[in-house]
């Protein structure tokens, strides 16, 4: 028998480790570096030389504690020992978190019954609400919103790890976080681009805008990059990416996806995350993963790129996604082709989120639940069919009461409106998920398995528990947390945003840039002329809890980066070309499709998305839609059309600016730059300028450097543009390609795969392989 002895704390401590930060650090000579807290009660075990964490204070090493053996051995142990309590715990997803929690914009939060500022903590200390839900209610996945600095970031997470490892099983916290690396700032706020001074995180485009480059190996990097700013932030969970088909241009969430191409999106989805997911070298602890490795849940299984009329799950008025082309399939195959059947080592994507969606008629069995509800959608097809057994996470707050009318942003249970909150529970976790986005308490879930204690056995349900925690601890096992989850601050400051990340993400920015039109090669404009770049109007517009902004007139590019390019006139007669900053048309009401002033003034609530700027009439719209009926909120509603109904873009004035724009300048240039964040028609304006730049939620500088000429546009349309609305109304959410494209004056059809550089329209390897036959 080997034996095994303790470590004893304090001066001896000092020739196994160093302190830093508030925990200590011990080496293996061959084998795992360990992290704990001195503070915790963990102590360091001792066996045949080997150091090892007793995280459950026992006194003797478990196989759960034991880096030396495989990740799926220590689940499997470390799930037996643990009670029903702690495994509802680990089936928690928290709601937002600020670093530090009285971030602007989030509730102040008290630190032992004090204010932040009363109690004299600093901003990384933990919150009472966030220590009872570690503790109280065992929640060990938290979701990370607003960072205030990396140096803050690493101190929380090492606050918060020494916490949890006092308490319990000493299971550290998976920290996770939506995309964080967009460049969607505001304009007039952004100075000039300088790699050398780094940053808080490195910027690129957004989903649409890597899609626009055509290059997988690209995102890859970006995975690889981004993985590295992640763990360095405490982050070991990506909420990405969002590998949706875009095959509905009115979807608002369009902007987060690869585009509408099901072979793009698939080799970007698998070069995401193999990039996030793929430690090498040192860094790699075994079959891919390690240090670096960041676990990737990909969404939105099934996809929730068809929603109905283009209106958005978060809401009731867009619970349905339909399929009138029966082109459900092709929907699967960026996960299927792409997130399941990885080049590197770690096979898949660790962890799968279904829609809000009600995947409406495609279930087998007859039901109609919102995915994360349905048997069929996430046992018979994710789990039997696509051999899937990774975490699968239900989207935030499905499990939540919806709201009294359909333009509510509250819970969203669609498809299980008369079931109680423990009783969508159940009927989750008997559907086959593992875990539930944005429910920090654990009373439901408790109540959950006392359900299935009472109908299926004690046996059975205790088993279906252990058989989550053994996927949600596997995805904290694989990266190191339980060895060594803290960080220090100062290494933490050097990796993200450093100059190479910087640069890197600058130049993807470049690539992702569009160029559509260019009449006469009025492009690039070389010298340093006088341009003149009229103020853009920002009108009031809805949050998704229904706060409004106030409206106001910016300046759309920082006034001293563009004097870097050029002269600048305030008077369009001394001007030698204009360059208008535009967005794509959006809608005031939330994600768009639904008025509450409509439904009092006796209509069914329901209109349009428009993709125009001018005021728009649907005309060609469904007479009546393909799915219907609410059972709580509106059951008097059986058919949601909105044939003949008239609606404005709610930025309808970048149209009267562009116009404006063009009739003071008369013959000069007027080159457009729009910010495109889905489907948009241009046939209001184009005829009218002699340049068209579309960019995808990137900033101003990479937007100036092109039309300069000191970079070469090189992106490529990820989606079709519609000739006009009706081209809209007549295409079916769920086929991609099937949509009348926009022709402009100089014969070019504003298709997938279309781009201009100064040569002409793009023909290159990229178009060859993903370009329309």
């Amino acid at each position: 028998m080997k034996k095994l002895y303790l470590s004893i704390l304090g001066i001896s401590m000092l020739a196994l480790g160093y302190s830093q930060n508030s925990y200590e650090v011990v080496t293996n000579k061959k084998g795992a570096t360990l992290g704990y807290s001195p503070n915790s009660g963990v102590t360091i075990l001792t066996v045949n030389g080997l150091k090892f964490k007793d995280l459950n204070k026992n006194g003797k090493l478990d196989p759960y504690e034991d880096w030396r053996l495989p990740a799926d051995v220590r689940a499997k142990d470390l799930a037996k020992q643990m009670s029903v309590e702690q495994i509802a715990g680990l089936m928690l997803y928290s709601g937002h978190q600020a670093i530090p929690a009285n971030a602007k914009g989030f509730a102040a939060g008290t630190y032992n019954g004090k204010t932040f500022k009363e109690s004299g903590l600093q901003p990384w200390a933990l919150s009472d609400a966030q220590k009872k839900f570690l503790k109280d209610d065992n929640l060990r996945h938290v979701l990370i919103v607003g960072v205030q600095s990396p140096e803050v970031a690493a101190k929380w997470n090492n606050e918060m790890q020494a916490y949890v490892e006092s308490i319990g099983l000493g299971i550290p916290a998976n920290n996770s976080s939506d995309p964080r690396h967009s460049g969607q700032v505001t304009g007039s706020t952004v100075a000039e681009f300088n790699a050398g001074a780094g940053g808080d995180i490195s910027v690129w485009p957004d989903g649409l805008g890597m899609a626009a480059t055509f290059d997988p190996a690209l995102v890859k990097q970006f995975g690889h990059i981004a993985a590295q700013e992640y763990r360095s932030l405490g982050i070991a969970t990506a909420l990405s990416p969002q590998i949706d088909l875009a095959t509905e241009p009115r979807w608002y969430r369009a902007s987060m996806t690869f585009g509408e191409s099901p072979e793009l999106a698939t080799d970007m989805a698998r070069a995401y995350i193999d990039g996030f997911q793929t430690s090498t070298g040192v860094d790699e602890i075994k079959d891919g993963w390690g240090y670096k490795s960041v676990n990737a849940m990909v969404k939105h299984w099934p996809s929730g790129g068809p929603e109905e009329g283009g209106r958005d799950g978060h809401w009731a008025f867009g619970k349905f996604a339909v399929y009138p082309g029966s082109n459900f399939e092709t929907h699967l195959k960026p996960f299927t082709e792409g997130a399941f059947k990885l080049n590197g080592k770690t096979g898949m994507a660790s962890a799968v989120m279904p829609y809000y969606t009600i995947s409406y008629n495609q279930a087998k069995d007859g039901t109609n639940y919102g995915n994360g509800f349905s048997k069929y959608i996430i046992t018979d097809l994710l789990r039997d069919k696509y051999k899937y057994d990774g975490v699968v996470c239900t989207d935030w707050g499905i499990t939540k009461n919806e709201g009294k009318t359909p333009g509510d942003f509250e819970g969203k249970p669609w498809g299980t409106e008369t079931l109680t909150v423990a009783e969508r529970h159940y009927l989750a976790l008997m559907a086959g998920m593992d875990q539930f986005g944005g429910n920090n308490e654990i009373a439901p879930i408790l109540e959950a398995y006392k359900m299935g204690e009472k109908e299926k056995g004690e046996a059975f349900i205790r088993n279906r528990f252990e058989q989550s925690a053994v996927r949600l601890l596997l995805n904290i096992f694989r990266l190191g947390l339980f060895e060594n989850p803290y960080l220090d601050p100062q290494e933490s400051a050097k990796v993200v945003g450093n100059p190479e990340f910087m640069q890197m993400g600058y130049d993807t920015q470049v690539k992702s840039i569009v160029m559509l039109k260019n009449k006469n090669n009025v492009l690039p404009i070389t010298e340093k002329k006088t341009v003149f770049i009229p103020k853009t109007y920002i009108p009031a517009v809805k949050d998704w809890w229904g706060n409004w902004s106030q409206p106001r007139l910016t300046t759309p590019v920082n006034t001293e980066l563009l004097k870097k390019y050029y002269n600048v006139t305030e008077d369009p007669s001394q001007a030698d070309f204009a360059i208008v900053f535009i967005s794509s048309p959006y809608n005031n009401n939330d994600g768009g499709g639904y008025d509450k002033n409509d439904r009092k003034a006796g209509g069914n609530g329901y209109v349009p998305i428009t993709l125009q700027y001018g005021t728009y009439t649907a005309t060609d719209a469904r007479e009546h839609s393909i799915a219907a009926g609410d059972p709580v909120v509106d059951p008097s509603i059986t058919n949601r059309s909105y044939k003949n109904k008239t609606v404005t873009a709610s930025n309808t004035m970048d149209l009267k600016t562009v116009l404006d724009t063009k009739e003071m300048m008369g013959d000069k240039p007027v080159i457009v730059v729009a910010n495109v964040s889905r489907g948009m028609i241009f046939n209001e304006f184009e005829d009218k300028v002699d340049g068209i730049i579309v960019r995808f939620s990137v900033t101003e500088q990479p937007v100036l450097d092109i039309i300069s000429g000191k970079s070469e546009p090189s992106g490529l349309l990820p989606m079709q543009m519609p000739a006009s609305m009706s081209a809209v109304e007549k295409q079916y959410e769920d086929v991609p390609f099937d949509m009348e494209c926009h022709k402009d004056t100089e014969g070019n059809l504003y298709n997938f795969g279309y781009g201009l550089n100064w040569k002409g329209v793009i023909k290159d390897a990229r178009t060859a392989k993903y370009g329309l036959k």
